[in-house]
């Protein structure tokens, strides 16, 4: 139970304030409203400890624990466990506070009367449009084991493939700035010290040399303003990039970048066949699935094109010309799309494409590592070597009296 402070008026217009207490917020507003009350404001009126507070990073929830989550709660439906029982069982074992927190209060919810979908859809920094949907097409079919099956299977698959191609990502990532640090530190400390010596010869230095020396003293006398410069267009990218304007023009900036637009658009094929597949075997419409995986494929680009690809759906047109009129999708989607509604088979031909494209993800991401590996590797090597060729040279001419 909890305490919650309440404000309203009586059926005279008399303002009312005092304390109830209740399992949740939503209990509180019946008891009140049976009461006669008309509800202006219901609060929580207990205060929370350092400990009960959220704390972010620290106590964010992990993809991973949402598919031992859905597993479990699987587990405990074939089980014949209701589902308060389950989730408040669930809360007692979670060792993630942020995670606990949240199960509690679904339980809360499932117990004073509402459904397992609505008190999901509570938390949507936790269970995504995808997720409470699929929950509610379970409890309409009668098959929420099922579904929580078919949740913690496409989760799992969408971890393993996402984690894949930005750890792939990561490495070429570290590469670069590790190359722009140590040229930035050899042009700041190493350089200015043998470009004294090319100074004191009196002998003429070459142009490429020059153009080094004039580089490092630039960056000896502007570093904290060159610094800052970067801290304040960081800021100002990450800002642009929350806009709905930013979120579209780096979305369509990355898949522009060779070789790695091609595997975003590859993991994004993955994503959207898995996630119709998986919404049409729990039942949901096609349009509505279409509408769903739009949310869960993690791009605003192919977000505002699916809404189309729907829109045209819901207005006569065959799936086969939706995709189509969008050169994003593949010619090889839209065929066995074409295929499947056809055959009536869409749901296996969406899980065989879903299959094959995580195969390209994979094979993208193991091309591009050995790829980039020796290429990262060289690129560094000469960058500091042709730095240090163009000022050792001239001094060992000096030194051989050239």
């Amino acid at each position: 139970m909890a305490l919650f402070k309440y404000t309203g008026t009586d059926k005279d217009g008399k303002e009312r304030v005092g304390m109830i207490d209740a399992v949740s917020r939503d209990v509180a507003i019946s008891a009140l409203q049976r009461r006669g009350l008309i509800v202006t404001s219901v609060v929580s009126s207990e205060k929370k400890s350092l400990f009960d507070k959220d704390l972010g990073f620290f106590s964010k929830v992990k993809q991973k624990e949402i598919v031992l989550l859905s597993q479990e709660i699987m587990t405990l439906f074939e089980a014949q466990v209701s589902a308060l029982r389950a989730f408040r069982l669930l809360a007692a074992e979670s060792d993630n506070p942020a995670l606990q927190k949240v199960l509690t209060e679904i339980a809360n919810d499932l117990q004073s009367g509402s459904n397992i979908s609505d008190a999901l859809a509570k938390h949507p920094k936790i269970f995504s449009k995808f997720y409470i949907n699929m929950v509610r097409s379970g409890e309409e079919t009668g098959r929420l084991d099922e579904t929580f099956a078919f949740l913690a299977e496409y989760i799992d698959k969408s971890y393993t493939v996402t984690t894949k191609a930005r750890n792939a990502l990561i490495y070429p990532a570290f590469v670069i700035v590790t190359f722009i640090a140590v040229m930035v530190l050899m042009l700041t400390t190493v350089i200015p010290k043998l470009s004294a010596i090319l100074e004191e010869s009196g002998n003429k230095i070459p142009t490429y040399t020059k153009f080094v020396i004039g580089l490092s003293n630039f960056l000896s006398n502007y570093i904290l303003l060159i610094l800052v410069g970067i801290v304040l267009g960081g800021v100002f990218l990450y800002r642009y990039a929350t806009t709905q304007e930013g979120k579209q023009y780096m979305a369509r900036a990355r898949l522009n970048i060779p070789y790695v637009g091609d595997l975003y658009r590859k993991l994004y094929m993955s994503r959207l066949a898995d996630s119709l597949s998986t919404t049409l075997k729990s039942g949901i419409s096609f349009v509505r699935g279409i509408e769903i995986a739009g949310t869960v494929i993690g791009d605003p680009v192919y977000e505002q094109i699916l809404k189309k690809v729907a829109e045209d759906v819901k207005t006569g047109h065959s799936i086969e010309d939706a995709f189509s009129k969008h050169p994003e999708f593949p010619g090889i989607l839209v065929a066995m799309i074409k295929v499947g509604d056809e055959t009536g088979d869409l749901s296996s031909i969406l899980s065989t494409i879903a299959k094959f494209y995580r195969r390209e993800v994979d094979n993208a991401i193991s091309t591009l590592i050995s790829l980039i590996e020796p290429l990262m590797i060289v690129m560094l090597g000469l960058g500091v070597g042709l730095l240090l060729a163009s000022v050792l040279v001239p001094i060992y001419n000096i030194s051989a009296g050239v």
